[in-house]
């Protein structure tokens, strides 16, 4: 028998589903602690989480037999996904259940702004009568901006348009084509902020998103703004909230996340303009049974066949093929991830083509890897060689495949292009070291030999006596280590890639940044 632990409260559906499996021993045993966890896991093949589980390196490194872990929801920041790729354990989780019942609780917190829902409560059980104080306002045919249009962006949408609300959106790798077919006028971010009488927010929270509503943004807005955020914790500035509700120019805010959970009784959450919910937008019965029954269901067909949905760390490959492409899924999805990171197109064609020796293998793995590498920087969730095809097409971007028999300086070739929105376009290629690792051999024009791994420094600077040793003594005064640097040089401009021994601390970039003759630096994150 193979036997499944659930460490986390699953609901009586998503254990029958276990129980009623051939060849499956379950053991259902909620709230483990990770200590608990890590002295039970050893003799288990699969396990079953929510959040209150703690997945670590030390968990795992007990989890001598542990060949999946399936996370009952989309996020897997309670799970150490490098320590479990390294171990070959599948980690799996499921991105569209909590879709619907989180976007019904972001439009059910629009509704207590417009009308005053909570306050009028409080009042009335107060003893009080204050029909006056809390008139409020329709949305039928007022103007709701959308950031992001993914999953439940896209659900609130529907439902936006359903109380003949103008839907107005902003996603940096949605087509306008795209977004006319889901009834949303495409806008930038600004002219979304100057547009729209009510704001919610359902994208992933990560470097350009961090912050994003803030002073300036709110200075854009409407008078009377409503702002939802059922997302992600820090989107919005706390600070920033305070003073626009403060001074009249936010109308009302909703948060059912934080940027620190729980987050207490804070001067955001206390403040009379906010409606706060204890991150609320996946509890509902019916989300968590889907949740449940689906990563049961996920856990059972990898645990008896093989079959591999939603996972975020292992490229479906079969057994025999996965030696041979392993190297080149690495390859591509750290040559897409680089040039996500260096680039800041909005990709609406992204091209891949294998030469040489990868050009002999299955294309569509790679290919799938480098969609990854590229789009995982859009995405809340991670995007793998599973989903890759999926998100790209939901997204109106298109893809490309190709083989060449192009001749090279090396065995093997893997070239990714993509085109932006406005007509530019970034191109890097690489290939296979000696010990099979992942090298870049081309940025743009320039030609390099770069390993792919660790914190990267990517810079564009101009060909001059002075800029490569201002950067050097920038780093060394940091107390940044350099393992290696490589550079090309094409016209008078340098491209340098330096490999890090740490990660690159952001004043520090910035110093770099401002330097003499420095005109691009990026920190980049490669596995």
């Amino acid at each position: 028998m193979t036997k499944v632990l659930v460490s986390d409260k699953l609901s009586k559906e998503g254990l029958a589903v276990l129980e009623e499996a051939e060849g499956i021993d379950v053991d259902y045993k909620p709230g483990l602690s990770e200590e608990d966890l890590a002295k039970t896991i050893a003799d288990y093949e699969g396990l079953i989480i929510r959040s209150g589980s703690s997945v670590t390196a030390r968990v795992i490194e007990a989890a001598g037999k542990l060949r999946v872990v399936g996370r009952a929801g989309i996020g897997v920041d309670n799970v150490d996904v490098k320590a479990a790729s390294r171990r070959g354990i599948v980690v799996m989780n499921t991105p569209t259940g909590n879709a619907v019942t989180t976007a019904e609780h972001a439009l059910a917190l629009l509704f207590c702004l417009a009308r005053k829902v909570p306050s009028a409560s409080a009042s009335m059980k107060d003893g009080k009568w204050e029909k006056s104080k809390f008139q409020g306002r329709e949305l039928t045919g007022k103007t709701l901006g959308v950031i992001g249009l993914g999953n439940i962006g896209r659900l609130v949408v529907e439902r936006a348009l359903g109380l003949k609300m103008l839907v107005v959106g902003f996603d940096p790798i949605v087509t306008a084509e795209r977004a006319a077919e889901l009834g949303v006028e495409l806008l930038s971010l600004e002219e979304l902020f100057q547009r729209a009488d009510a704001i919610t927010v359902h994208t992933p929270l990560n470097e350009h998103t961090k912050g994003m509503v803030d002073d300036a943004a709110v200075a854009k807005m409407k008078a009377g703004v409503l702002l939802v955020n059922a997302a992600r914790g820090g989107i919005y500035e706390d600070e920033a909230l305070i003073r626009g509700l403060d001074s009249g120019k936010i109308g009302g805010v909703a948060l059912d996340v934080f940027a620190e959970e729980p987050p207490g009784l804070t001067d955001v959450v206390k403040h009379p303009g906010v409606v706060a919910t204890p991150h609320l937008g996946a509890s509902t019965k019916e989300a968590q049974d889907r949740v449940a029954v689906e990563v049961a269901q996920q856990v059972v067909d990898y645990l008896s066949s093989g079959t591999i949905a939603n996972s975020v760390n292992v490229p479906a490959v079969s057994q025999d093929v996965a030696p041979l492409i392993a190297p080149y899924l690495i390859l591509a999805q750290r040559l897409g991830e680089f040039l996500a990171q260096v680039h800041e197109l909005e990709p609406r064609r992204i091209e891949v083509e294998c030469a040489g020796d990868a050009a002999n293998l299955t294309l569509e793995p790679i290919v799938n890897n480098a969609l990854a590498g590229v789009l995982t920087h859009f995405f809340e969730q991670p995007v793998n060689q599973v989903s890759a095809r999926f998100a790209a097409e939901d997204r109106g971007i298109e893809v490309s495949q190709a083989k060449s028999n192009k001749t090279s300086e090396v065995a093997s070739l893997v070239t990714i292009t993509v085109k932006g929105k406005s007509g530019g376009q970034a191109v890097v290629a690489g290939t296979l070291a000696s010990d099979r690792t992942p090298r870049l051999v081309r940025w743009g024009a320039h030609e390099v030999d770069a390993h792919l791994d660790g914190p990267i420094l990517a810079m564009l600077n101009a060909d001059r006596p002075g800029v490569i040793g201002t950067i050097g003594t920038l780093l060394g005064e940091s107390g940044t280590n350099v393992s290696r640097m490589q550079m090309g040089l094409v016209k008078g401009q340098a491209a340098s890639v330096w490999a890090l021994d740490s990660p690159l601390a952001a004043e520090v970039l910035e110093s770099i940044r401002s330097a003499e003759g420095v005109e691009a630096a990026f920190s980049v994150k490669t596995a």
